[in-house]
């Protein structure tokens, strides 16, 4: 496992056209990243959304940004405010926008505007089923993952729920960034493993960044 408190600088891993970690991208930034984190979950607490099958979500969210993303009994949507509370979603932090647009840019996407910020707290055992992310109204943007925390093994798989996947371990500060034409690769997260991160304890934080309208 990398050393939390490691010099080696950032690097680039491909994963498929279209698609790249950037290992330690926001390592530096994380401890100011989670303290924003923390804001947002003040404003909206972390919740265990529903989905439309009636199953609770293992994985608690928040959202922040223009729009949130949120699962009930009518589906997934974006929306402009929680319907779990009435209440419109807090803002993006600048520094989350920010972040998410250099890394696009590093990835070979330019102009990425996200309006967006899904934020999941993962305890051990939960997980993210395959899954693609098609809600989106301009499928041209990419998709921008940051991981915080402990680390996960992330799935990244083709065009049908079938097909082979890649699985790769994602570390605190590592950014995955895909679109074009891996834009609607399905991709998940195994089970957290239990442990204790120094900054975020027993939990793994994720922030998806994405243009939803």
């Amino acid at each position: 496992m990398l050393d939390l408190f490691s010099e080696e600088a950032p690097w680039a891993e491909p994963l498929a056209e279209g698609a790249v970690i950037l290992r330690r991208r926001a390592r530096e930034q994380a401890a100011s990243l989670l303290a924003q984190v923390e804001a947002v979950a003040q404003s909206n607490p972390f919740h265990h959304r529903i989905t439309p099958g009636g199953h609770r979500m293992s994985v608690a969210m928040t959202n922040c940004g223009d729009l949130g993303w949120s699962s009930d009994a009518r589906g997934y949507q974006y929306t402009g405010e929680d319907s779990a509370t009435g209440r419109r979603w807090p803002p993006m932090p600048q520094m989350f926008r920010l972040l998410a647009q250099a890394c696009a840019q590093e990835a070979g996407f330019n102009y990425f505007q996200p309006d967006a910020c899904l934020i999941n707290r993962y305890e051990p055992g939960a997980k993210l089923s395959l899954h693609q992310d098609k809600d989106e109204k301009d499928l041209r943007q990419p998709i921008v993952s940051v991981s915080l925390g402990l680390p996960a093994v992330f799935q990244f798989g083709g065009f049908e729920r079938g097909d082979a996947v890649q699985r790769v371990l994602l570390e605190h500060g590592d950014v995955v960034v895909w679109g074009g034409p891996s834009r609607l690769r399905f991709h998940g997260i195994l089970p957290i493993k239990a442990g204790i991160h120094p900054l975020t304890g027993a939990f793994r934080y994720n922030l998806t960044f994405r243009r939803a309208r």
